[in-house]
């Protein structure tokens, strides 16, 4: 099943890659480019089957991100981030996630996980106000995911945690108006002192130890992974998309392009143009083969009953910053190696290198605290457990 989405997602990269300017003038990816989405299956790729889901392995759903990447940016970004919370949806309570799919399991949700908002502990459950930022396609689902601190009567920061919460319950303030991804509409949500049931929350606390009560119903192994690892790869993985689509742009820009300055040399016969796309090409090689080979590493010792060592996860994130950076140095030197048209609207080229400089800001792509917890551990020192 899993291939036939990722045909199906394969089919509709041209006419991505025709509608990225249209994105980028909405300011939000096209209605119909979700609905083509949907149709393909690709959604459902990490949603239980006893939602009509595919418990896909999340490499697949990984490839189908990165491919919608290369055709346009943003697409990839909001596929990326909107397909990853069936994962986390699973791990929560059987009465949320009855609430989100019983009726429809085409039911989708956006996210903005910075504990930006307040909690305060009710009974039965807490009363959450604030405002989150960057809601990356918010506009395209039906329920948010928000991070919050909680506190107790006394105003002390007791947990921290993620509140699932429907739409008629949040209010989407349109914000987004930026230099890259520019059609992702990663728009404000604002929520006012609406209560949210204790069975519609989920302690990250328990989401970083790997364990959420919705696997109870949900026992896949897909949903024993470590929530840090599934959810900075889908930040990771549009960036390497970005890349990749960059890098054929350029090869093919090259091919046809004659420099001047070189008495009419073609950039292609460049030998420096050649060692170029030969370093370019190995930086993204190593971002992707390292981003499958940790999340296989992972997989293997779920599979035995095993828990996963401390340093297996934090290699994930090392390596998953990283890749970030090596998919964004790449891009860099192609952009810089690719001549004046490389600066038309409308080309790839300039696309992607706002796009992925746009990405590298997000907090799961803040490489010294992911690089300090792992050299820290290697020195034996204790490392915060909430941050992997």
């Amino acid at each position: 099943m899993s291939q036939a989405v990722l045909d199906g997602v394969r089919d509709l990269l041209p006419t991505f890659r025709e509608r990225a300017d249209e994105a980028e003038r909405l300011r939000v990816v096209p209605e119909a480019s979700i609905k083509e989405l949907e149709e393909t299956g690709f959604f459902k790729l990490l949603q239980p089957k006893r939602f009509d889901g595919l418990e896909s392995d999340p490499i697949d759903f990984y490839t189908a991100v990165r491919d919608i990447a290369s055709a346009c940016g943003s697409t990839g970004w909001v596929s990326s981030v909107v397909g990853v919370h069936p994962w986390q949806v699973a791990l929560f309570t059987d009465e949320a996630q009855q609430a989100v799919w019983g009726s429809d399991t085409n039911t989708r949700l956006s996210s903005s996980y910075a504990p930006t908002g307040k909690a305060v502990v009710a009974e039965g459950g807490f009363q959450l106000s604030g405002k989150w930022s960057f809601s990356s396609g918010c506009d395209h689902c039906q329920w948010v995911l928000l991070g919050g601190l909680v506190c107790n009567a006394e105003n002390q920061v007791v947990d921290f945690r993620t509140f699932m919460v429907p739409r008629e319950n949040y209010e989407i303030v349109d914000v987004w108006d930026m230099v890259g991804l520019r059609g992702t509409g990663s728009n404000d949500i604002v929520v006012d002192d609406v209560f949210i049931p204790e069975a519609f929350t989920l302690s990250m606390g328990d989401t970083g130890r790997c364990f959420g009560p919705g696997q109870e119903h949900n026992t896949s192994d897909l949903y024993k992974l470590p929530f840090h690892s599934i959810f900075t790869g889908t930040i990771t993985t549009p960036i390497i998309g970005m890349a990749m689509g960059a890098y054929e742009e350029h090869v093919e820009m090259q091919q046809k392009r004659t420099r001047a300055a070189y008495l009419g040399e073609k950039a292609s016969l460049d030998p420096f143009a050649a060692v170029r796309i030969a370093r370019a090409s190995s930086e993204i090689d190593a971002a992707w083969a390292l981003l499958v080979n940790n999340i296989r590493e992972e997989q293997s010792y779920v599979a035995q009953a095993e828990k996963i060592p401390l340093k297996t996860r934090l290699k994930v994130r090392r390596d998953q910053v990283i890749g970030s950076q090596r998919a964004i140095d790449a891009i860099d030197a192609l952009f810089e190696a690719s001549g004046g048209r490389a600066l038309a609207t409308g080309t790839y080229l300039q696309r992607a290198w706002r796009d992925a400089h746009a990405g590298r800001v997000h907090a799961a792509n803040d490489p010294e605290r992911a690089l300090q917890m792992f050299g820290a551990h290697e020195f034996g020192h204790k490392v915060d457990p909430g941050m992997y």
